[in-house]
C-alpha cells in the first residue's frame, strides 16, 4: 500500500532547499510518494515528487512535514489541519519553538517516520468570527493566538471585551491577543502572558500595551468565548491570526473569539517534557545567575 507524505519548506533560502531534497530523496527511496506545494516545486527541483495546491493538498497523507522555522511550521498546519494529517516540525530557523527537531536530528527523524516510530498530539485551536457593517462576515483560525490589534501607529485603541457573554473591561490599548496553550510562548509571552503548558486545556486573553489600572493577563476555561468590540469613534482596527491571515476592521466591528472546532495534530517523536523544551529554547539559566551554592 502506498505511503504519502507532503513536503513544506522556505525555499527562498538554499539551505532549507537542500535539506527538503535530501528528505524527499530518502522518503522516496523508502517507497512513499511525496507531495510538494506546487509553488516550491520548481526550486526543489527534485525529479519524483507531486506537486499539489489548494486546501485539499495534504488529503490522505499520512504525515505532513514541515522543515524551516515556526513561520513554515504555521503554514504547514493550514494545510495539515483541514485534513487531519499529523504535522512534523524540523527546525530549520532560529528558535522554532514549535519545531520537535533540530537539524542535527533529520535523518534520524526520516528513519522513525518511515518506521512509524512516533506518537501525536491534538493540540487546541481558535476560530473566529468578525462581524461589523457594511462588509462581508470574516471567519478565520489560528493555532498560536488571534489578535485585535491598531491600524495607525499614532493612535490608541479603544476595545471592550466581553467574557461568556459578560462585560470584562474596556481598554485603551494597542491591542487585544487571545492565545492557546501552543501559542503562550509567543506573541502572548512578548506581551507579558504566562506560559502554558500544551497539555493544558485552556484560552489567554493578554492585552497589549493598555492604559488601563486593571490589563493582567487572563487564563480562562477552554469553554469560554471572548468578544472584542472595536469602539465605533475610535481609530481603524486589524485582526491577525497567527502572524499570516490579516483582515482590516473598521470602527464598530465585534470580533468572537472561541475553541477550535478542528485541533492540529502534531508529531512527536520522543517523549520529551515540555519543561526541557522550554529551557532549550530560551536558553533559561537553570542554575540562575548566583550559581549553585553546593
Amino acid at each position: 500500500m502506498s505511503r504519502t507524505a507532503l513536503l513544506v519548506t522556505h525555499t527562498g533560502r538554499r539551505r532549507s532547499t537542500e535539506h527538503a531534497r535530501a528528505v524527499a530523496a530518502d522518503l522516496i527511496a523508502a517507497g512513499f510518494e511525496v507531495r510538494v506545494v506546487a509553488e516550491e516545486a520548481d526550486d526543489l527541483d527534485l525529479p519524483g515528487v507531486v506537486p499539489v495546491t489548494g486546501p485539499e493538498a495534504a488529503e490522505g497523507a499520512e504525515i505532513v512535514f514541515a522543515l524551516g522555522g515556526d513561520g513554515t511550521f504555521l503554514r504547514a498546519a493550514e494545510l495539515a489541519r483541514p485534513a487531519k494529517a499529523p504535522l512534523l516540525g524540523i527546525n530549520l530557523g532560529k528558535v522554532g519553538f514549535l519545531a520537535e527537531a533540530e537539524i542535527d536530528d533529520l535523518d534520524s527523524a526520516v528513519r522513525d517516520v518511515v518506521g512509524r516510530n512516533y506518537t501525536v498530539d491534538e493540540r487546541l485551536t481558535l476560530d473566529v468570527t468578525a462581524e461589523f457593517d457594511g462588509g462581508p462576515t470574516i471567519e478565520s483560525w489560528a493555532l498560536n493566538e488571534i489578535s485585535v490589534e491598531k491600524g495607525e501607529r499614532a493612535q490608541m485603541l479603544e476595545l471592550l471585551v466581553d467574557v461568556d457573554g459578560r462585560p470584562l473591561s474596556r481598554y485603551g490599548c494597542d491591542g487585544v491577543v487571545c492565545a492557546t496553550p501552543t501559542g503562550s510562548t509567543a506573541y502572548a509571552f512578548s506581551g507579558g502572558g504566562p506560559v502554558v503548558w500544551p497539555e493544558v486545556e485552556a484560552l489567554l486573553l493578554v492585552p497589549i500595551s493598555a492604559h488601563a489600572l486593571f490589563s493582567r493577563p487572563l487564563v480562562t476555561a477552554p469553554t469560554s468565548t471572548f468578544a472584542i468590540t472595536v469602539d465605533p469613534f475610535t481609530t481603524l482596527a486589524v485582526l491577525c491570526c497567527d502572524g499570516r491571515r490579516v483582515y482590516d476592521l473598521p470602527p464598530g466591528a465585534r470580533v468572537t473569539v472561541r475553541r477550535g472546532t478542528l485541533p492540529v495534530r502534531i508529531v512527536r517523536l520522543k517523549a520529551r517534557p515540555f519543561t526541557d523544551r522550554l529551557v532549550a529554547k530560551f536558553d533559561l539559566p537553570v542554575q540562575g545567575w548566583r550559581g549553585s551554592r553546593r
